[in-house]
């Protein structure tokens, strides 16, 4: 938080990167497989809304859905909340992130077993 308690901005796009991280575990994909592989997803765009702000000691949920896909990118929705229930919204964004090869940053598919688990 800054000096006022309150949430940084830029600290809600790492928790919706936690997000997408953990939905790609929750799929099998975990960060040890993830780093083995000669691909990556980088962002290539985002476009959020802050609606409140989230302060110190507040207990946040944060969802990953995917939307969309194409053979070398994902997109997906995601919202941050406020509360036990997730109940009151403090930010939503959508997100396209991109699969790249690690060697030359430039886009690729993705490899199929991780395109099927993740195709919407």
């Amino acid at each position: 938080t800054d000096a006022g308690g309150i949430v940084y901005y830029v600290n809600y796009l790492k928790f919706m990167e936690r997000a997408r991280t953990e939905l790609l575990r929750s799929r099998g994909f975990d960060k040890a497989w993830i780093l083995e592989q000669e691909h990556m997803f980088v962002v290539k765009r985002m476009n959020a809304d802050y609606l409140k702000p989230a302060v110190l000691d507040d207990d946040l949920r944060v969802s990953a859905d995917i939307i969309g896909s194409g053979r070398a990118w994902l997109d997906f929705a995601q919202q941050i909340c406020r509360g036990d229930g997730g109940d009151e919204l403090l930010c939503r964004a959508e997100v396209r992130v991109v699969c790249v090869k690690k060697a030359t940053m430039k886009p690729a598919a993705m490899p199929p077993e991780l395109r099927q688990a993740l195709s919407c």
